[in-house]
């Protein structure tokens, strides 16, 4: 039996590594085309990181698919080689750093169930572009996330270890985050929901009505514990002196709390909300305006420049003159310059 290439989990490694959505969806929208393009069961599947790096602390952002070179061993390991296409790959990269200058190539994904000694030849090839390339390894199959519910991804930082006075490179398992910010949590609840179009605003409404709802809870219990505080009203907050606990942080907290709130009553509140509201429908209306406008000047040029004969058509037609070099204009005007 060959050695394990991953350290054992009593090692730990001091990575602060943040897993975004877009690389889960993108790798395991890669495995999935992978199968019906090969129908096959567990393809190869190969691509790099792109995220960013400051000290121990890492984010994986985005991801992009690579060309690799699979070549059977003829050896008793079977295991093979796999060679990545370099330019492609460079390539790639300064397309993704032009457009996400703030991003760069800090690892590589594939799909097995565990790093092995193939793995550790592939890792080798990413070290001439970044120093410490990471691994992120997803496992469809694996039953620690089955049981944990959890997803099947992990990810690997890449150290050496000295056995029998001699190093070799090996794996650490690194423990990661999935963060998510309101732009991504829109996207994966719209993509988990199959892209839903004629429903969006029902969704829409749906979700404003719970949150609306959740507020009107909260601002109950907080008007019970109030009451129940300056009277003897039943309240859960009670406590076996038949009154509920007076806490003056909590207390000075509803005040603030209060003094921040708009005084929506008065006339000079309602005053102002309305103008403010006047200006943003006049600012949509305006850029609605505009966007038609536009649209109508596009249609206007195609409309001309099909409706309108060239210059070498209308300077053959007959009885028409092609004015020369330096010979002034007929009658004085100059349709060119004025056109």
């Amino acid at each position: 039996m060959a050695d394990t290439v991953v350290l054992p989990s009593s090692t730990t490694s001091t990575l602060s590594l943040s897993l975004h959505p877009l690389p889960i969806l993108n790798i395991s929208e890669h495995l999935t085309r992978q199968k019906l393009q090969k129908r096959t069961k567990f393809p190869f599947v190969v691509g790099a990181l792109l995220g960013t790096q400051n000290g121990r602390e890492v984010e994986i952002v985005n991801t992009f698919e690579l060309a690799a070179d699979e070549r059977p061993d003829e050896s008793e390991s079977g295991s093979g080689s796999i060679t990545v296409d370099r330019e492609f790959l460079v390539s790639r990269t300064q397309q993704y750093k032009q457009v996400f200058p703030s991003l760069e190539l800090i690892g590589w994904y594939t799909v097995a169930p565990e790093p092995t000694p193939l793995h550790i030849n592939l890792h080798e090839q990413f070290t001439e572009y970044t120093a410490t390339p990471l691994l992120l390894l997803l496992q469809p199959s694996s039953q620690d996330s089955k049981e944990t519910q959890g997803l099947p991804f992990k990810a690997y930082e890449p150290t050496l270890e000295i056995r029998d006075r001699k190093s070799r490179a090996v794996f650490i398992e690194a423990s990661y985050t999935v963060e998510t910010g309101e732009a991504e949590r829109i996207a994966v609840d719209w993509t988990a929901r199959g892209g839903e179009g004629g429903s969006s605003l029902l969704s829409h409404l749906q979700t404003q009505r719970a949150a609306i709802k959740m507020l009107h809870d909260r601002i109950q219990v907080l008007v019970s514990y109030v009451t129940s505080v300056i009277s003897d009203v039943y309240s859960p907050y009670r406590t076996l002196e038949g009154k509920a606990p007076n806490d003056h942080a909590t207390l000075r907290s509803l005040s603030a709390l209060l003094a921040s709130l708009p005084a929506s009553e008065q006339p000079e509140f309602r005053e102002e909300f309305d103008t403010e509201y006047a200006d943003v429908q006049l600012t949509a209306y305006l850029a609605a305006l505009t966007k038609s406008t536009n649209a109508l000047n596009d249609l206007v040029d195609k409309h001309v420049l099909i409706t309108t004969p060239s210059r070498d058509h209308v300077g053959s037609m007959p009885g028409s003159r092609r004015r020369g070099p330096g010979r002034p204009p007929v009658g004085g005007y100059d349709w060119d310059r004025t056109h």
